[in-house]
């Protein structure tokens, strides 16, 4: 395993998403990314919804999700935006729930409908990567078989091939089949495509196996707190010794608070309670969050992984109620967390 020296810490490149950015009507598309360039990121990952944004802002009308023509033409748009902060755009992202729907359904139609119009997106801003979210549509809805879900990415990774493009897919910690980092890594290892990687994330992986927003604790409670940081401890060693660095394609970074009241240990508006927690309660590293995010860091790094390390934060305060601040300051924050979490990393 590669030893993470200081000097190799140095040369990782640092994202941050679009969409983590922003507490106000005013903090508009272009303000965020001049705050993001000036705090010193030279990356993007796009939102999706940040361009519908942006779209219905510089159209005057809103813009449907599916509107994909009025959706490159904002896109082209953004590109200009990021070229004049001297930004790329490293990656597209969220889609989600295209994988598991019924043959002939037509949910299923319209997943491979909405992944040729974010190819088409990802051909006007530059971009190679699209993140792919493990579903969360309900199991009563979708097939959730390992065959199932391996042959529905393996037939999007091929679709994204055909441009030269890759597929990062993540553990959402509330998905429905894949809400840990081995559950996505096996699938992605089963796909066996040279443009099919991971998309890692300290939050959705210490999310899955560490905390709990429906506890008091704040921690999973079905075993005691020793025997849940020996699991833990374990499944690190797994992840640096088994997964090869160049299957990760990126590493989100973002903690998690333990929450004020334990949510509700039910699905809310369709969403469950890992989903609202990550909603809201991810701050930047070192600002109130209680998971071990070092250790996952660490651990994606001894696997000699020195990619793309991208801050993805959804803060509206510790009882998720809002969160207010000025872009500029908070996006040096989120630089100065980050400098200090690969510093924190280091060995040496």
């Amino acid at each position: 395993m590669a030893p993470i020296t200081s000097a190799s810490l140095q040369k990782i490149p640092l994202s941050y998403a679009s969409c983590s950015l922003g507490c106000r009507p005013s903090d508009t598309l272009p303000r965020k990314l001049e705050a993001i360039s000036k705090a010193g990121f030279i990356s993007i990952e796009l939102s999706f919804p940040d361009i519908v944004e942006y779209g219905a802002q510089t159209m005057g009308h809103p813009i449907a999700p599916e509107n994909f023509p009025d959706l490159v033409t904002t896109a082209a748009q953004i590109r200009k935006l990021c070229d004049a902060n001297a930004l790329t755009i490293m990656m597209l992202q969220p889609f989600a729930n295209f994988e598991g729907w019924p043959n002939g359904s037509p949910e299923r139609e319209d997943a491979f409908r909405r992944a040729r119009g974010w190819i088409e997106i990802m051909k006007v801003v530059g971009t190679d990567l699209l993140q792919v979210g493990a579903t969360d549509t309900p199991e009563t809805k979708i097939t959730t078989t390992r065959e199932t879900i391996v042959s529905d990415l393996r037939e999007l990774g091929g679709m994204l091939a055909k441009h030269n493009f890759r597929l990062a897919y993540e553990n959402w910690c509330w998905s429905t089949h894949a809400p840990g980092w081995k559950d996505v890594w096996e699938i992605v290892r089963d796909i066996n495509l040279p443009n099919v990687g991971l998309c890692l994330d300290t939050f959705q992986t210490a999310g899955s196996e560490w905390g709990d927003p429906t506890t008091s604790s704040g921690l999973i409670e079905n075993v005691s707190k020793d025997e849940l940081r020996k699991r833990f401890d374990a499944s690190m060693e797994e992840l640096a010794t088994t997964v090869p660095a160049d299957k990760i394609y990126l590493l989100q970074i973002s903690d998690a608070y333990k929450v004020a009241k334990p949510l509700e240990d039910r699905s809310i508006a369709g969403l469950r309670p890992r989903g609202r927690w990550s909603h809201d309660f991810r701050p930047m590293p070192y600002d109130g969050g209680s998971l071990p995010i070092e250790d996952v860091a660490k651990a994606v790094l001894r696997t000699g992984f020195r990619g793309w390390f991208s801050m993805e934060i959804f803060d509206a305060g510790p009882e998720g109620k809002g969160k207010k601040y000025e872009l500029d300051d908070f996006a040096k924050k989120a630089m100065e967390s980050m400098q200090k979490l690969l510093k924190n990393c280091a060995t040496d």
